[in-house]
C-alpha cells in the first residue's frame, strides 16, 4: 500500500471541481500542468486566471522531500518556526554525505561513522516533528520518491534541484530552497510565479542504442541551460506514451539543466504499470478513476501551438544517441559527430572512467540494458581498460539487480559498485589522482558536468550520456569510438562489434528488498529531544537575521564582480564542504571561492578595499563584516544556476553582503536570496555590468519607497572621484518586499506563530 493514501484520495475527490472552475476562469481548455497547478491553489477553486510568467500565485503542495545536505538547514529553520509537527507529509533522505572511494560497503560504513552526529540530528528532528526518515544506504532521494511517494496529479516541493524526477509519474515536482520547504512544513502557502509552458511533442518510438536519456540531451541542446527558466516542460504524444515511467523520470530529472521549473508527462498505462510494480496498485486504481484529469484536454493535443508558449517536436524513431559536454550539460553532440568533435577540440580521447547510475539513470531498466553490454564484453573477450562504476539509485533497485545477477555481470567486466547515494555526481568522489589535476576525460550517466564538479579537477573533461553509451565507451576506452558502427579488437585479436543493448523496464520476478531503510516518526514527538551539540563543528543552531534598518544602503564595497558562469557550485562548493551544511558559519568559509574575479581572472582572490591587499573572498568579506561595512556581489547571466542549495544565499547574508546585482538570475537562487532578506537585483541595461570597477564604493537608492515594479538606482562611486548612476530592476511582490524589510521570510513566520 502507498504512503499517505488518504491524502491522495482527498486530492482526487476535489480535482474535477477545481479543474472545472479553472477552465471557467481561464476561459479555454487546459494543459495538464495547468490542471495540477490550479488544483493546488491555496485559495481553493480558481476565481480568476493567472498570467503566465507574471503573476505570483500561492500554492498548497501535497508533500515535501529533503536530502540530508539541504535538510539540515531547512530543519534548523523549521525549528525556529515554533510548530509542533509538519503540516504536510515530509521526508528526509540521507544520500548526499556518503563519499565514494572504495566501494559500497566500506564507503557506507565510513559515512555512518564520520557523519554520525548529522544523521542522529536528522533522525531525532524527524522523530520529533513527524517526518519520515530514510537512513543512509536507503537510496537517492529522487529514486526513493519515485518508488514510494510520487503520484499522478500531485504537487511536491523538494530541497534539491532534481526534484522534477517525480514528473515521470505525472507529478508537478519542483526544486526549492530550504526556506520554501520550511514554509510549507509550517503550514503556510508556497509562492511561485505562474510558470510559462513549453510543450514537447514526441512521436515515433525509441529503438536500438537510443534511450530516454537522449531525449533530454537533445532538448538541452535545443533550449540551452537557461532556455527553460520560468517554465514547465510538458511532454506529450504517442512517443511519450511509449516511454517507461523511469525513462520519463530521467527526462524530467535532467530538465533541471535547462533551468525548467519542472517537467511532466501525462498519466498513462506505463505509469500504472510502475505504480503496481512498486506496491502501489491502489494508487494506480485511484488514478485510473480520474484519468481524464491527469492529461491535457483533447483540444490541447489537437492544436498544441495554441496552448504552449513554445513548442518543440521530436521523432523518437529518428533520434540519435547523444553525448553532451564537456563542462556544460547543454553542449549536445549526436553520436555520429562526437568523435570528430573530440579530435577537433583536442579533448582527451582516452577515457579514464565511465560512471553509470545516480538519481538520473539508476532504474532497473537502465541497469539491465547496461548489464547486457557488460555481458557482451565478457562473452566477446574484450579487455576493458577504463575504470567503471555503478551507483544504484535505491536499496530496492540494488537488491533486485543483485538478485537478478546484474551486479555479478558488472563485476566480471571489472566494474565497482558504489553505495546507494549521490557520490561522484555531486562531487562526493575521493578520486585517486585527482589532486594532480591532470587533463583527462570521464563520461557519466549523470545530469550535470560543470568544471570540477565530479572530482574537483578543473582539467577533467566530463561528458553526459545514457548508461548504454557510457558502458560502451568504457568497454572501448576511447571517446572516438562509435558503438553503432565501429569494431573492437578482442583478446584473441578478432574484430568484434557490440550488439544493440537489451533490457527490461520492470523486473520479471518483481522488485524485492530486505530492508528498504525507512524509519517512521514517533507517534508522539513532544518528548523527543533534538540532538545538537553546542560544541559541534557540523551543526549550529540559527540566530534570526537582522531586519532592514529603514534607509538606503550607502558606502557598500564591491566584494567581487564574478566573470562568466557562476553556478551555485561556484558560490557554495559541495564536495568536502558538504559536511558543514548544518553549520552556517563554518560553511560560509567557501563563499564564492570558485567564482572568477573579473579584475584578475583568478578564483578566490579579491581586493580588500580597507587594506588595499588581496585575499580570499570569505576572508575579505569577514573583514568587511568586522568593520561594519556592507558589500555587494555582481554577477553575469543566469547567476546561481544549478543546485537548489540555499547556502549560496545564506552565506553572503550571514557574512554581511547586502545585495546581489546581476544580468539575470536562475529561478531557485533568486527566490532563495529573497527568502533570506537579501536584495536580488538585475541591471536594467546589462551593459552597465562593465561600468563597475574593482575599488568602487556603491550606493543603492530608492529603498525607502521600495515597491513592486519600481526600479532602484545604484551609484558606482569610482576611486578617481567620478561616478556612474544606473537603473536596476527587481521582481519583488508585496509579500517579498516585506521579507526584505523584516530581514527574511522566517522572521515573519515566527511572528505569525507567536501571535
Amino acid at each position: 500500500m502507498a504512503f499517505d493514501l488518504d491524502m491522495i484520495k482527498g486530492l482526487y475527490a476535489q480535482m474535477g471541481e477545481r479543474i472545472d472552475a479553472a477552465r471557467t476562469a481561464v476561459g479555454r481548455p487546459l494543459t495538464l500542468s495547468e490542471k495540477i497547478l490550479y488544483s493546488h491553489l491555496t485559495e481553493g477553486s480558481a476565481t480568476k486566471a493567472y498570467a503566465r510568467g507574471k503573476d505570483y500565485v500561492d500554492f498548497a503542495p501535497d508533500r515535501v522531500a529533503m536530502q540530508d545536505a539541504t535538510a539540515q538547514m531547512a530543519l534548523l529553520q523549521f525549528m525556529q518556526a515554533g510548530r509542533p509537527k509538519v503540516a504536510v507529509p515530509s521526508t528526509v533522505h540521507c544520500d548526499h554525505l556518503i563519499q565514494a572511494k572504495i566501494g559500497a560497503d566500506a564507503d557506507l560504513a565510513t559515512a555512518k561513522s564520520s557523519n554520525k552526529e548529522v544523521y542522529d540530528f536528522l533522525a531525532s528532528v524527524s522523530d520529533k516533528y513527524g517526518l519520515g526518515f530514510w537512513k543512509p544506504g536507503a537510496g537517492i532521494i529522487h529514486q526513493v520518491v519515485l518508488e514510494n511517494y510520487a503520484f499522478p496529479g500531485g504537487m511536491m516541493i523538494g530541497t534539491d534541484s532534481h526534484t522534477p524526477n517525480a514528473g515521470g509519474l505525472g507529478m508537478v515536482a519542483i526544486g526549492v530552497g530550504g526556506a520554501d520547504a520550511c514554509d510549507v512544513m509550517a503550514g503556510l502557502p508556497w509562492e511561485l510565479k505562474m510558470p510559462k509552458l513549453i510543450g514537447v511533442k514526441l512521436t515515433g518510438r525509441l529503438s536500438g542504442w537510443t534511450a530516454a536519456k537522449d531525449v533530454i540531451l537533445w532538448v538541452a541542446g535545443q533550449l540551452t541551460v537557461k532556455g527553460g527558466t520560468g517554465a514547465i516542460v510538458e511532454y506529450f504524444g504517442e512517443g511519450a506514451e511509449s516511454l517507461s515511467a523511469t525513462g520519463k523520470g530521467t527526462i524530467c530529472n535532467m530538465g533541471a539543466e535547462i533551468g525548467a521549473t519542472t517537467s511532466i508527462f501525462a498519466y498513462d498505462p506505463k505509469m500504472a504499470e510502475y505504480l503496481s510494480g512498486t506496491g502501489r496498485a491502489d494508487v494506480a486504481e485511484l488514478a485510473n478513476g480520474v484519468a481524464a484529469h491527469l492529461r491535457s484536454d483533447d483540444e490541447v493535443y489537437a492544436n498544441p501551438a495554441a496552448y504552449f508558449d513554445e513548442l518543440l517536436e521530436l521523432n523518437l524513431s529518428t533520434l540519435e544517441p547523444h553525448i553532451n559536454g564537456p563542462f556544460t550539460p547543454d553542449l549536445a553532440w549526436p553520436l555520429s559527430k562526437f568523435g570528430a568533435a573530440v579530435k577537433a577540440n583536442g579533448w582527451p580521447e582516452v577515457l579514464s572512467v565511465g560512471l553509470i547510475g545516480s538519481c538520473t539513470n539508476s532504474s532497473y531498466e537502465d541497469i539491465s540494458r547496461a548489464a547486457s553490454l557488460a555481458q557482451q564484453a565478457v562473452d566477446k573477450k574484450l579487455q576493458v581498460t577504463s575504470e567503471y562504476t555503478i551507483t544504484p539509485g535505491s536499496e530496492q533497485v540494488r537488491f533486485t539487480v543483485e538478485r537478478d545477477g546484474f551486479l555479478d555481470t558488472f563485476g566480471k567486466m571489472g566494474g565497482v559498485v558504489l553505495a546507494n547515494a549521490c557520490g561522484p555526481c555531486i562531487g562526493q568522489w575521493d578520486r585517486h589522482g585527482a589532486e594532480k589535476q591532470e587533463k583527462n576525460s570521464i563520461i557519466t550517466s549523470f545530469n550535470r558536468n560543470f568544471s570540477k564538479r565530479a572530482d574537483g579537477n578543473p582539467n577533467t573533461h566530463s561528458f553526459v550520456a545514457s548508461p548504454e553509451i557510457v558502458t560502451a565507451m568504457a568497454i572501448a576506452g576511447n571517446l572516438t569510438f562509435n558503438p553503432m558502427t565501429d569494431s573492437l579488437t578482442n583478446a584473441d585479436g578478432q574484430q568484434v562489434k557490440l550488439d544493440e543493448p537489451t533490457g527490461l523496464e520492470m523486473p520479471p520476478r518483481g522488485f524485492d528488498v530486505e530492508d528498504a531503510g525507512y524509519q517512521a516518526p514517533a507517534e508522539d514527538g513532544s518528548k523527543v529531544s533534538v540532538l545538537v551539540s553546542p560544541t559541534s563543528d557540523r551543526l549550529q543552531l540559527l540566530d534570526p537575521f537582522k531586519a532592514w534598518e529603514g534607509t538606503d544602503l550607502t558606502g557598500l564595497k564591491l566584494l567581487i564582480k564574478a566573470k562568466g558562469k557562476c553556478t551555485t557550485d561556484h558560490i557554495s562548493m559541495a564536495g568536502p564542504w558538504l559536511k558543514y551544511r548544518g553549520h552556517l558559519d563554518n560553511i560560509s568559509n567557501n563563499l564564492l571561492i570558485g567564482a572568477i574575479n573579473f579584475a584578475n581572472d583568478q578564483a578566490n582572490t579579491v581586493k580588500n578595499q580597507l587594506t588595499g591587499e588581496y585575499g580570499a573572498v570569505p576572508a575579505v568579506q569577514r573583514a568587511y563584516k568586522a568593520a561594519g561595512v556592507g558589500s555587494i556581489v555582481v554577477g553575469d547571466e543566469n547567476y546561481g544556476e544549478g543546485s537548489s542549495r540555499e547556502h549560496a544565499a545564506m552565506e553572503p547574508r550571514h557574512l554581511g553582503v547586502r545585495a546581489i546585482l546581476v544580468k539575470s538570475f536562475a529561478r531557485i537562487h533568486e527566490t532563495n536570496l529573497k527568502k533570506q532578506g537579501m536584495l536580488a537585483l538585475t541591471f536594467a541595461n546589462p551593459a552597465d555590468y562593465d561600468k563597475i570597477q574593482e575599488d568602487d564604493s556603491i550606493d543603492i537608492l530608492g529603498l525607502t519607497t521600495f515597491a513592486p515594479g519600481q526600479s532602484l538606482t545604484v551609484v558606482f562611486n569610482h576611486s578617481d572621484g567620478s561616478k556612474d548612476e544606473v537603473s536596476v530592476n527587481h521582481t519583488y511582490n508585496d509579500a517579498q518586499v516585506e521579507w526584505f524589510k523584516e530581514g527574511g521570510a522566517l522572521n515573519i513566520i515566527r511572528k505569525q506563530v507567536a501571535a
